[in-house]
């Protein structure tokens, strides 16, 4: 049997992670999500926060069971994994044994970010912070400018099924 693969979606807010990864692991069979930005649903949200590492753990712990019960394709979108300190502490929690990892950061423009935020009545809530993160060492960089989510979907795929 192949070994399994765990893989990462990270980006900005609205660079489409959620909507990607929902249409992704639904082309894959014996496949599951979990979206990591549920874990951090906080008000205020700083990721300074130090409660918010029990978020990590939520992660590792839903990553863990998907793993350990045998999905082939675990998929994983959250901003925060752009982040290395708090991607690596989530990974080095995660149980299971014998998986790949495949790390992919969604990006885009600035005009297309305010565009999205605009269309998704964040009024006065477009930030660059996150888009100019550098992505994580080993990331597969998607520029979803201009793109349907197939297309985004597809490309990602590719990579999938290519490692």
């Amino acid at each position: 049997m192949p070994k399994q693969k765990l893989i990462i979606i990270a980006g900005s807010p609205c660079v489409g992670k959620t909507t990607v990864s929902q249409k992704l692991y639904t082309s894959y069979e014996n496949s599951a999500y979990f979206d990591g930005d549920w874990a951090w649903c906080v008000n205020p949200f700083s990721v300074d926060d130090p409660r918010l590492r029990n978020g990590d753990k939520t992660m590792s712990f839903a990553l863990s069971t998907y793993l350990n019960s045998g999905f082939d394709y675990v998929f994983f979108s959250s901003v925060v994994v752009v982040d290395k300190t708090i991607r690596e502490a989530i990974l080095k929690d995660i149980t299971a044994k014998d998986y790949s990892v495949i790390g992919i950061t969604l990006t885009c423009s600035e005009e297309t970010l305010c565009e999205r935020h605009k269309k998704r009545g964040d009024a006065n809530e477009c930030s660059f912070f996150w888009l100019h993160l550098k992505p994580h060492e080993g990331d597969y960089v998607i520029n979803t400018d201009h793109k349907s989510v197939q297309k985004i979907v597809d490309e990602i795929k590719v990579i999938v099924d290519s490692l």
